[in-house]
């Protein structure tokens, strides 16, 4: 009976003794996202669908850290009177394909605005109007008159800046159809380690180095569009004035055109569903104090206290306002980042201050020039709920103070108030941060920000700053991964609340 126990467990002993030991798994490297904003969320998902083609055997362990209680940085909503309209980033262009594919594949549905019928534009140079269009979206019982005051406009406006509005016209057309170049395949399209090379590659440096002012002089575009329409979108898009580089008012200007949407719900809803496809692991109202490079990973502190071991680190939010500690420090060109006042207000226009008799004689929109005696940018109807009732939006770049809304306005029954630090100020000829922040793995993606700030921009900068996180890390590039496959089978709305 011994003998046949023995004649088992011996061959069992020396089968085991065979077998390797098993090699511990290594966990999967850590990249930390510091923002939550359209850059942030934007590397995080291009960093999950371009992967696997680099490397099938790794994944990634993605953590994004958001200093307030919502994600989305400097796409936002507000809630006026159980309405709730964009407090941020607002409109997004028909050739914005990065944010046209994210809104289609993760199910979110495309908000158009309001029919141009009833569009009125006046331009205010802070004592009068020096241009006004006439008021359509009257006369709803008979629509061919609107069509005919549509035309009016038309014709009042070719009169006043002539074929300017052409040259102006083709100008972004030029810009747009070199920045599509972004979009192109793998094939064709390199991994670019600075802003410089990236501008370079689609020919849009140049308009970097030279203001807008100058590029639409050399295009004989009149003195008068310039200082009056131009102007105008300059203030409203970025708050500045024809003194900004060249690409930034191109890219202003293209933000002025037709065809122009944004997401229902808000286009915060594009970082939620990103954030969620991506499983990552969000971090809200952790805001990191310090960044230290340790040899084979980097430690990143936030303000709980908390110590995150990452080899891959993205700063996803423009370090011009932040107080994060590098070690070894970094040096990125100083840039001050142009403060918007987005000021919310439930009433009505006093149609006195703005010379007229009738507050329904106010354009809808107010667009202004560049002169001292104008105290806000821009103000515009958002929605009418009758006549003695509308919401409006706001844009200065001082906060309005409540004496001067009470010469604005007529009725204020609610007003909201919010400071964005929105975009930098531009400055021909700019000079840019770099991608890489330390020659390792410290990634930037606002450095392109100082070539146009835009919500499209900063997807274009994600997509580059994840195929170079990619191709650094392993070193060899991938193909083309144009097609995305998105799921959206998570709720976003638990990452957002209205400010």
């Amino acid at each position: 009976m011994m003998m046949v126990r023995w004649s088992i467990i011996v061959p069992l002993f020396l089968f085991f003794l065979s077998v390797p030991p098993a090699i511990a798994q290594q966990p999967p490297p850590t990249v930390c996202i510091i923002g939550s904003g359209i850059g942030g969320s934007s590397v995080a998902h291009f960093l999950r669908q371009y992967a696997p083609s680099y490397n099938a055997s790794v994944d990634f362990n993605i953590r994004i850290f958001e200093r307030h209680n919502i994600v989305g940085g400097r796409m936002a909503t507000v809630n006026v009177a159980g309405d709730t309209f964009e407090a941020g980033a607002s409109i997004l262009h028909p050739k914005n394909l990065h944010a046209l594919r994210f809104t289609k594949l993760l199910n979110l549905t495309v908000k158009k605005p309001s029919s141009s019928d009833s569009f009125s534009l006046g331009i205010w140079d802070g004592r009068k109007f020096v241009f006004r269009t006439l008021k359509s979206g009257l006369t709803s019982k008979f629509s061919y008159l609107d069509k005919i005051v549509e035309l009016w406009n038309q014709v009042v406006m070719f009169i006043r800046y002539g074929f300017s509005l052409l040259r102006m016209e083709k100008f972004v057309e030029s810009a747009v159809e070199k920045f599509s170049k972004y979009y192109e395949g793998f094939e064709s399209r390199p991994v670019f380690e600075t802003v410089n090379d990236m501008l370079n590659w689609s020919g849009l440096y140049n308009l970097t180095t030279r203001t807008l002012y100058e590029e639409l002089i050399d295009a004989r575009l009149s003195r008068l569009l310039i200082q009056e329409l131009v102007t105008v979108i300059t203030r409203i898009n970025y708050g500045q004035s024809v003194s900004i580089s060249g690409l930034a008012g191109a890219v202003s200007l293209a933000g002025s055109g037709g065809g122009l949407w944004a997401v229902e719900g808000g286009n915060w809803e594009i970082a939620a569903r990103l954030i969620n496809h991506s499983d990552s692991t969000l971090h809200l109202e952790e805001e990191i104090e310090s960044i230290s490079y340790l040899g084979e990973y980097y430690e990143v502190k936030s303000n709980k206290g908390n110590s995150y071991s990452c080899e891959i680190t993205v700063v996803a939010t423009p370090l011009d306002e932040q107080n994060i500690q590098f070690t070894p420090p970094i040096i990125i060109p100083k840039r001050e980042l142009q403060h918007t006042h987005t000021t919310f207000v439930r009433g009505l226009l006093n149609p006195g201050y703005f010379g007229l008799k009738a507050s329904s004689k106010i354009p809808k929109l107010v667009g202004t020039t560049e002169t001292e005696d104008v105290q806000f940018s821009s103000i515009s109807v958002l929605k009418q709920h009758d006549d003695n009732d509308m919401t409006y939006k706001i844009f200065s770049r001082k906060p309005m103070e409540d004496t001067l809304l009470d010469k604005i306005f007529s009725v204020r029954k609610e007003t909201i108030r919010i400071d964005w630090a929105a975009y930098p100020h531009f400055k021909a000829p700019e000079v840019f941060a770099p991608f890489i922040l330390d020659g390792r793995h410290l990634y930037y993606v606002n450095a392109f920000e100082n070539a146009a700030s835009t919500m499209e921009t900063s997807a274009v900068a994600a997509e580059n700053i994840a195929r170079l996180v990619l191709s650094r890390f392993f070193g060899k590039v991938g193909p083309d991964l144009l097609h995305l496959n998105l799921n959206s089978d998570r709720d976003a709305s638990t990452l957002h609340v209205d400010l």
